[in-house]
């Protein structure tokens, strides 16, 4: 299935990509997987019997023909497991936080030297962009530039988080990094226990909201820089209060899409370079909830 992040494309285990997605009908000896109104149901490519399956020949790829299940994997075959997507996104998010250490450290933000850390952090933050976006218009997962991305946005996140905390929120980053880890931790729990279903509805939903959210932030950013001050007034104050935690709110949302994803692959057999898919996204929501929760503790403190 395709799982978007608001700011950055990405593709998924979609049928677009050739990999898993989901079956129209519940298999005998397959996983369980519900798909009443599930917009990616679509059919699993691995348990397809003719030659539309670009992986039929391949010995790990052939479907169970009595029962139409998804094939197990053997030793060796690979096919993406759950420690696959574990190592590549601790390998993301461990180059992300070795960089963000070391421009903490290296780029000083007191008042002589924090022009400078400032547009070093801003720099990479868009060569950080460019790289997201060019891997969301790869067809496969490029693991140097996954981990290029993950070293440039490390350095912005640590400028950025610097500044917050040294001049605005004494110990805001460590706040920001608890409140992450809590969502992560609280989405997880709601997913796996089942009180979080990712259906049509779910994400129609979320996308809408997404692409709202952005375009005010957009709109926002524009009056701004155009018109000086706080543009709208949609990151300042009350109602940037409002925004961080709707903001907050999305980023918890796409978290659940993004393990419906890894999910997905797991149980229809995506070929195991799809777990840097798996952590690319990983690593692009858990950005997106850190600093809206970086956001919102310096909007709390500057109003003190």
């Amino acid at each position: 299935m395709r799982s978007r992040n608001p700011v950055f494309s990405r593709r998924g285990f979609s049928r677009d990509n050739g990999y898993a997605g989901f079956n129209t009908a519940p298999q005998a000896g397959g996983p369980a997987v519900a798909t009443q109104g599930n917009p990616y149901a679509q059919g699993n490519p691995y348990a397809q019997p003719t030659g539309a399956n670009p992986y039929a020949q391949n010995p790990y790829a052939q479907q169970d023909l009595q029962h139409g299940a998804p094939p197990q994997a053997s030793a060796g075959a690979g096919r993406m497991t759950m420690d696959d997507v574990v190592i590549r996104t601790a390998s993301t998010l461990g180059t992300l936080i070795v960089t963000a250490a070391l421009a903490w450290a290296l780029l000083p933000v007191d008042d002589a030297n924090i022009g400078r850390s400032y547009g070093i952090g801003i720099g990479a933050a868009l060569i950080g962009m460019v790289l997201a976006l060019v891997q969301s218009f790869k067809r496969k997962a490029s693991p140097a530039l996954i981990l290029t991305y993950a070293a440039f946005e490390g350095v912005f996140l640590g400028v950025v988080s610097s500044v917050v905390d040294n001049r605005i929120a004494d110990g805001a980053a460590m706040q920001a990094v608890i409140g992450t880890m809590a969502v992560f931790a609280g989405v997880l729990i709601a997913y796996k226990a089942g009180w979080i279903r990712v259906n049509r509805r779910f994400y129609g939903f979320v996308m809408a909201a997404a692409l709202g959210f952005v375009f005010l932030m957009m709109v926002n950013l524009l009056f701004a820089v155009f018109g000086g001050g706080d543009g709208l007034g949609f990151r300042s104050g009350a109602l940037g209060v409002v925004f961080g935690i709707v903001g907050i709110i999305l980023g918890a949302c796409f978290l659940a899409m993004d393990f419906k994803q890894v999910e997905d692959g797991l149980a229809y057999g995506a070929p195991r370079e799809e777990a840097w898919l798996a952590a690319f996204g990983l690593t692009l929501t858990l950005v997106w909830l850190y600093l809206e929760f970086l956001r919102l503790i310096a909007i709390l403190n500057s109003n003190d």
